[in-house]
């Protein structure tokens, strides 16, 4: 004797259950995955939509919200960026800032290689204590050492000049570089360096030729941070500098565009979307490199 069918039994009640899978997971996927991307993406991006377009925005429409779209541009124009190029010393505050970070980078990126590898490598006395003291000199505001700093530059006469930014900037990139480099080196195997040591290698042979270039993701991390850093940095710029040719281009756009309670709004948003350029393009070259010496860096 057949049994009665059931109802909701059968390739039916797979189909159906499939079905609700499949839309479970695709509402799913846009609540956790699309929509939080969507909303990061806006987030992130909207800033450099709006110095776009208010760039290139005639004088008119800057503060014209009746008449035009704040959102918008109708009939725009390089008036903005062409003052801001040819009669404004923005070319020079580029080039300084260009100087500043690149000497600083590479004096810190010096200093945190022989640190990092002196605290993870050579294994003395208080070692893991110095690399969490050198961490914490990190989370010291700018803020509280740039008076000292200031008494300093001006006993060794080097106030008004880009070499007063060179060698006070690693002052706050050195510490981090130093964490970052110490991370990285830590997930480097300790038996490449023993064989080295056996084979009669002193350390610099192993630093040079085993560690860093093994080391070259967390070098380049560490390099564009502290590129970071320097390009964007404002109070130490803005203390230890007072001309305007040796200013760099944070402190530059804003001393030199905004003239008492007159804010150039087109020029001061071309030179914040020009100046950030340099960033975007270096972090496009190497982000793979940076994704990777993080991960090293932290997956200990």
């Amino acid at each position: 004797m057949t049994a009665p069918a059931v109802e909701g039994t059968g390739p039916q009640l797979t189909d159906d259950i499939v079905g609700m899978s499949h839309h479970d997971t695709l509402a799913r996927k846009i609540l956790v995955i699309y929509l939080p991307l969507a909303v990061f993406m806006f987030v992130l991006l909207f800033p450099f939509y709006w110095m776009a377009i208010t760039a290139v925005k005639p004088n008119d429409q800057l503060t014209n919200y009746s008449a035009y779209s704040p959102f918008w541009v109708v009939g725009p124009t390089l008036d903005h960026i062409k003052y801001l190029l040819f009669e404004t010393s923005y070319p020079g505050w580029l080039w300084n800032t260009l100087i500043v970070a690149v000497c600083s980078t590479v004096i810190a990126l010096a200093a945190s290689v022989f640190a990092a590898y002196a605290i993870e490598r050579v294994r003395f006395t208080g070692a893991r204590v110095t690399g969490l003291l050198i961490f914490l000199a990190y989370l010291i505001p700018p803020s509280i050492l740039f008076i000292p700093l200031a008494f300093i530059v001006f006993q060794l006469g080097m106030f008004d000049s880009r070499l007063a930014l060179i060698l006070t900037y690693p002052t706050f990139l050195i510490p981090f570089c130093t964490w970052l480099l110490m991370g990285y080196f830590r997930s480097i195997p300790f038996e490449l360096e023993e064989s080295a040591l056996v084979d009669g290698a002193t350390r610099w042979q192993i630093l040079t030729k085993i560690v860093l270039p093994l080391a070259v993701p967390g070098l380049i991390s560490a390099g564009i941070f502290a590129f970071t850093l320097a390009w964007n940095e404002f109070i130490y710029a803005l203390t230890f500098i007072q001309s305007s040719e040796n200013k760099t281009v944070p402190v530059g756009v804003l001393t030199e565009l905004v003239r008492g309670d007159v804010y150039e709004w087109g020029s001061l948003m071309a030179g914040a979307l020009i100046g950030s350029l340099p960033v975007v393009i270096l972090y496009s070259f190497f982000v793979d490199y940076y994704v990777s010496s993080m991960t090293g860096a932290v997956k200990e």
